[in-house]
């Protein structure tokens, strides 16, 4: 299907910022940033859990309850994210990679649900991996599912308010378009995160 030309540079900068992101945790290789490839390792579950300090928020198994600071874990099933209610810690807690990649992928499948779905899933409802390779393909398939309502998207709705009724942030109350940028930025902003979690993993000798 081809994109709607209003958002098609939005959908091309999701496509890069997603592409960038999965190379730079699965491997073999990733851009470097000034054109040329580096190489990779695979994301490990030892690298996916790693607090590298104390009192991290991370995934967690159920049955162990939250860590520091957290008083609940979100989602269903074995495992969960570390989340407090609101009015969250302040200063906010240190986040895994762990915590970080699980809560995109989170926010990517539940506002394609409140778009192109049923409108109805809940971080309640949602299933927080408990490895590395559950969580790359969990974030892999979120995007999937959000780039094929940016696909659907077109000029009415891009300016329709309240398109994504996603509950968790202002959805219900800005167009459409908004969100999409909003989206963006997360991938980015997380994406840059964890790429630096895992230079630092790297030189943690």
């Amino acid at each position: 299907m081809t994109a709607p030309a209003r958002p098609a540079p939005l959908l091309d900068q999701f496509d890069w910022s997603c592409e960038r992101l999965v190379k730079r945790i699965t491997g073999p290789s990733a851009d470097s940033g000034n054109g040329t490839d580096a190489p990779v390792p695979a994301l490990t579950d030892e690298e996916f859990f790693r607090e590298p300090v104390p009192g991290c928020w991370s995934v967690r198994r159920r049955f162990g309850g939250p860590g520091p600071g957290a008083s609940s874990l979100s989602g269903a099933g074995e495992w969960g994210r570390d989340t407090a209610a609101f009015p969250h810690p302040s200063p906010p807690p240190f986040t895994t990679l762990a915590w970080r990649l699980s809560h995109l992928a989170e926010l990517l499948t539940l506002r394609a649900g409140h778009t192109g779905g049923s409108r109805s899933p809940t971080r309640e409802d949602y299933r927080t991996a408990g490895d590395a390779a559950g969580a790359v393909a969990a974030f892999e398939a979120g995007a999937g599912a959000w780039r094929a309502v940016l696909l659907g998207a077109d000029d009415s709705a891009l300016d329709t308010v309240g398109y994504c009724s996603c509950p968790y942030g202002s959805d219900p109350e800005d167009p459409f378009l908004s969100t999409v940028w909003w989206v963006n930025q997360e991938v980015l902003h997380h994406g840059a995160e964890i790429a630096l979690l895992r230079d630092l993993y790297r030189a943690r000798a």
